[in-house]
């Protein structure tokens, strides 16, 4: 879908790399400047996941000949992903306005977590602060428990790659138009903030509230995860009635009159959770997922990774890839599932691009 799409990517951390991946899994051509010496982060590998479908050239920005090879490789790109602090790629001399110089329709994309105006833009921070101070982790837990979410997936996934990635084709659709660039300032505290758009298009019916146990989302004792007698879990959220009268059906509970009535009953919702905690804890997770499979009682198993790649539906969609549990490219174009590219090495094709660019000068 991006065939001809041209990305640069100034190696860094996390959301800028996974927004590389995402495009170049939608067939953008992603060329990743490597430094020559890999960052000393925690559970960084010599070939990075994040690396697939790109090619590599290892370059030292800080040397002015080293520079040049990026800026020519920028002045032929339709975008560049950056995830600097604020004022580091200035620094440099690889700012928007260096870039710009070279290549006037360039689509700069910055990627950070607290943005690059206020008072905390040049601060350093992590995936959980940015949420935190945005809101997004508020109804991370159930109410009295510490709030916390999957590592990376609401902050540097959600917040801020996705975003990214969205700033960076909405600028090169604008640039074919009109042949200018723009400069894309994705913040991960902006976009995890945007995303509670949809739980506060519920606050004005009161089904959303800011007390954390007490919404439709966060406190029925139909969106809970239970604790099942092989240690495993199981997740429900029977939202519509419907789905709820299906729930009740298959545990036997739809003659209940307390279930029955206590849907949307607030007060209800904790004396009716302590009800079902024993039922799903006396038979183990296969059971509950053969009982409430093929149906719509909105009952699922809580899989590892590894355990998903087996489960039959996550396995006939080929999500999980490989003995490395590299996820297929998503989202799927005409029912296509997509093989990701290869994960270069480092500097893999460094003199095929230096070459390259010879040869047009």
């Amino acid at each position: 879908m991006l065939g001809g799409v041209k990305i640069v990517e100034l190696e860094g951390l996390g959301p800028g790399p996974f927004c590389g991946m995402l495009l170049a899994d939608l067939g953008a051509e992603v060329t990743v400047i490597h430094r020559p010496v890999a960052a000393d982060t925690p559970g960084a590998v010599d070939e990075n996941l994040l690396d697939r479908g790109k090619r590599s050239i290892v370059l030292d920005l800080k040397d002015p000949a080293d520079r040049e090879v990026a800026l020519a490789l920028i002045a032929q790109a339709d975008a560049l992903i950056e995830g600097y602090r604020p004022g580091v790629a200035e620094r440099l001399g690889l700012g928007p306005q260096d870039c710009h110089r070279v290549n006037p329709r360039l689509v700069y994309g910055r990627m950070t977590g607290w943005g690059q105006e206020g008072p905390l833009a040049k601060l350093a921070g992590h995936d959980l602060n940015y949420i935190s101070r945005s809101g997004a982790l508020w109804y991370a837990s159930a109410a009295g428990d510490a709030p916390l979410t999957p590592p990376t997936l609401v902050g540097d996934v959600g917040g801020g790659a996705m975003y990214l990635a969205v700033g960076i084709l909405s600028g090169v659709l604008n640039a074919r138009s009109t042949g200018k660039g723009t400069v894309v300032d994705a913040a991960i505290v902006d976009g995890s903030a945007h995303m509670l758009a949809l739980l506060h298009s519920m606050r004005p019916s009161g089904a959303m509230v800011t007390e954390r146990g007490q919404s439709v989302l966060d406190g029925p004792h139909w969106n809970q995860s239970y604790l099942c007698a092989d240690g495993g879990w199981v997740t429900v959220q029977a939202l519509e009635p419907k789905f709820y009268a299906i729930f009740l059906e298959k545990l036997g509970l739809n003659d209940d009159e307390a279930m029955v009535k206590g849907h949307y009953d607030r007060a209800a919702w904790g004396p009716l959770k302590e009800r079902l905690k024993p039922i799903f804890a006396a038979k183990p997770r296969a059971h509950w997922d053969a009982l409430f499979g093929g149906t719509d009682a909105c009952v699922a198993p809580v899989l590892s990774p590894e355990e998903a790649q087996h489960d039959p539906h996550i396995k006939a969609r080929g999500i999980w890839q490989g003995e490395t549990l590299a996820p297929a490219p998503a989202p799927r174009f005409d029912g296509q599932t997509r093989i990701a590219g290869a994960i270069p090495a480092r500097g893999a094709h460094s003199a095929q691009i230096r070459a390259e660019l010879a040869a047009k000068r």
